[in-house]
């Protein structure tokens, strides 16, 4: 995976070439990734659905994160990134079916490894609910589902944790029930502005499936 290609940008989102991926994150290149979170809408909540990355995983091991994601190569258009989906939770997807938030620019430094992402970032809604996901065992330990309100709360620094719910599963597929308090620390550290970006965009654009201002 690491000698896999991908494109490379400069500051201002223009191309200048292609690197391995390894190369794009021992040097701070910026690349393309593919966001996709989906959420469920119950008893009008809104939950997010995370996945709990492997700890087989190089980075963020053992840690909950997007529902699903990637990086887009060299030779993939960003409709090409739906893959991910089917890849690591098994739900058969088209770009048309998702809401697209936009690009977001961010940057994550930890240790040796510079995660410089344009990421084309996507939202399914009611889509599924958790317990029909197709793990890919190697890269998704587990899913979670967490209610909105208390993630905006947890980054914005209102709630030092909160309740998540789900499953792990392990190399049988045996699926043990997940249930309890969280903290930040337990999510891939993603700058708290990214998460809380997220969490505007998503609100803007469920207005339509909620008969109510949320």
């Amino acid at each position: 995976m690491e000698t896999e290609f991908v494109r490379i940008f400069d500051e201002n989102e223009r191309p200048i070439g292609v690197k391995t991926r390894a190369e794009v994150h021992e040097k701070g290149y910026w690349h393309e990734a593919f966001h996709c979170w989906f959420v469920e809408i119950m008893n009008e909540q809104i939950y997010i659905h995370f996945q709990l990355r492997s700890a087989q995983k190089k980075d963020y091991p053992n840690l909950f994160d997007i529902t699903a994601a990637g990086h887009l190569l060299a030779d993939e258009t960003v409709a090409d990134g739906v893959r991910e989906v089917k890849e690591e939770i098994g739900i058969e997807v088209t770009l048309e079916e998702l809401i697209s938030l936009g690009t977001l620019k961010y940057c994550v430094t930890r240790g040796a490894l510079i995660d410089k992402e344009l990421a084309h970032t996507f939202l399914g809604v009611n889509k599924c609910s958790i317990d029909q996901y197709v793990l890919q065992r190697e890269e998704v330990a587990g899913m979670a589902r967490v209610r909105l309100e208390d993630a905006e709360g947890l980054w914005s620094g209102t709630y030092t944790s909160i309740h998540i719910a789900g499953y792990v599963e392990d190399s049988s597929g045996f699926r043990r029930s997940l249930a309890k308090q969280v903290g930040t620390e337990a999510f891939v550290p993603h700058d708290s502005a990214f998460y809380q970006e997220i969490f505007i965009k998503i609100r803007e654009h469920l207005h339509s499936f909620i008969g109510q201002k949320l």
